[in-house]
């Protein structure tokens, strides 16, 4: 059975001033997304799900049903502040949705077998894409979920703060714990996080999670039992958010399910400003420029 990806696609771009989503960077207007898509298939996965927004569903369909036809299997699921389980309540003042950890649960009734996540404004690389295919066919279990890795000092941007799940591996390279730094910047000393008003620094080479992850269905019954408690304890919260490593560290906590730290040489980059476009758009050019890509990737 071929492996799906789950693209998180519905942010609504405040940083950024814009749908990033479906915002061109290729020499022949392809997205991020086109790229990460691209990859996923010949990397063999089977089936491509997208995380979207009902107020954008539109204009989004019309572009990648048109592109992906006859290509790969393509579902669509809506993340709204109302889909949440039956009985859960929550603030009717807040306005965004739930997170990361959220968006994921949306997909819990078109997805079967073994997935892995990705989020629409990051290039994971090809190398990345070949290594979690080959974890999710052959070695994902119910006991081992994965994970793509990255150093922090590859992953930050130039033109503000990021959010990023901080993690700590063992002898074997599995997860120990992570946790989602939301503010973490590129100081004149160094790279560090804010945290209650104090910069804490962190080392360059900092394992970080980028939101590639290799899970099992398995993980819906986790993410809907966590998010019950969750909005019991933070649903009157108009800003909290449920994120996915929160999910996972809690998962290991539990004992049962150790997440495997995928290593890769795969170059990232995203884009969480408007100022980050032009660098996206030139590391995309290199990579046509050196056959990585064709010019035209949908031709």
């Amino acid at each position: 059975m071929k492996p799906t990806l789950l693209v998180l696609a519905a942010g609504m771009g405040s940083r950024y001033g814009g749908l990033k989503q479906i915002d061109p960077i290729g020499p022949s207007n392809e997205t991020i997304i086109d790229y990460s898509i691209y990859d996923a298939i010949e990397a063999g996965f089977g089936k491509i799900v997208f995380v979207i927004r009902e107020s954008f569903e539109k204009e989004f369909k019309e572009i990648f049903n048109a592109k992906l036809a006859g290509k790969i299997e393509v579902a669509y699921v809506n993340q709204e502040i109302g889909n949440v389980p039956e009985g859960a309540s929550f603030n009717p003042d807040r306005e965004k949705p739930w997170g990361t950890g959220h968006a994921i649960l949306m997909a819990k009734d078109c997805i079967n077998e073994p997935f892995a996540v990705i989020n629409a404004d990051d290039y994971y690389g090809v190398e990345a894409f070949t290594t979690m295919a080959n974890f999710l066919k052959n070695s994902i279990t119910e006991q081992e979920y994965g994970m793509v890795g990255y150093q922090l000092a590859n992953t930050i941007s130039e033109n503000g703060s990021v959010s990023r799940g901080v993690c700590s591996t063992n002898a074997d390279d599995h997860l120990v714990t992570v946790v989602e730094r939301t503010h973490i910047e590129k100081l004149k000393e160094g790279i560090a996080y804010k945290e209650d008003d104090k910069w804490i620094p962190l080392a360059g080479e900092t394992t970080v999670s980028m939101n590639f992850w290799g899970f099992t269905p398995q993980l819906f019954k986790h993410l809907e039992e966590q998010f019950i408690s969750f909005l019991a304890a933070e649903g009157e919260a108009l800003t909290s958010e449920f994120y996915i490593p929160s999910v996972v560290a809690k998962i290991i906590e539990g004992g049962n399910t150790k997440v495997k730290v995928l290593k890769s040489d795969a170059q990232w980059f995203g884009v969480t400003y408007r100022e980050d476009k032009e660098k996206a758009a030139k590391a995309i050019l290199e990579l046509v420029e050196k056959g990585i890509y064709p010019a035209k990737l949908w031709s």
